[in-house]
């Protein structure tokens, strides 16, 4: 597992607010990626190491982990900032990850053919992932 450094900001926030609810302010910004065939443990292994990162930090972590679901979170964290830019006109520069979770999506059923006419199911796993970023300059 990668050791996470918790910036001063977040810990800021965690003082506050406690960790379960970190903000929720008017200057947040969402992406949400749905029906994702990704395994929603797998992507909460990586959700766990840039939640209540900046902006920044956060991609260039995504770049150089090992996983698969890297790619769409970085995505979805990559519009995230862009919603951010575009409705509240907030630089990527001053970004937080305030809110990162995953939510388990409905499972394709499928089968495998066997000997002797058996078949066997393969379950093929979707998630949902919902990225929240906001102004550190507002904390």
């Amino acid at each position: 597992m990668y050791r996470v450094e918790l910036s001063e900001v977040t810990l800021k926030m965690i003082e506050k607010q406690g960790v379960n609810n970190m903000v929720n302010i008017n200057n947040e910004a969402t992406a949400i990626g749905k029906y994702l065939r990704l395994s929603p443990i797998k992507v909460s292994r990586v959700l766990d190491q840039i939640r209540g990162q900046d902006y920044q930090k956060a991609v260039l972590m995504l770049q150089f982990m090992p996983y698969r679901a890297c790619i769409s979170i970085k995505k979805i964290l990559e519009s995230a900032a862009a919603n951010a830019e575009h409705k509240h006109g907030i630089s990527k520069s001053k970004l937080l990850i305030n809110k990162a979770f995953v939510n388990k999506g409905p499972t394709m059923k499928r089968f495998q053919p066997r000997a002797q006419g058996r078949a066997f199911p393969i379950n093929k796993p979707t998630c949902h992932i919902t990225l929240s970023v906001i102004d550190i300059s507002k904390i």
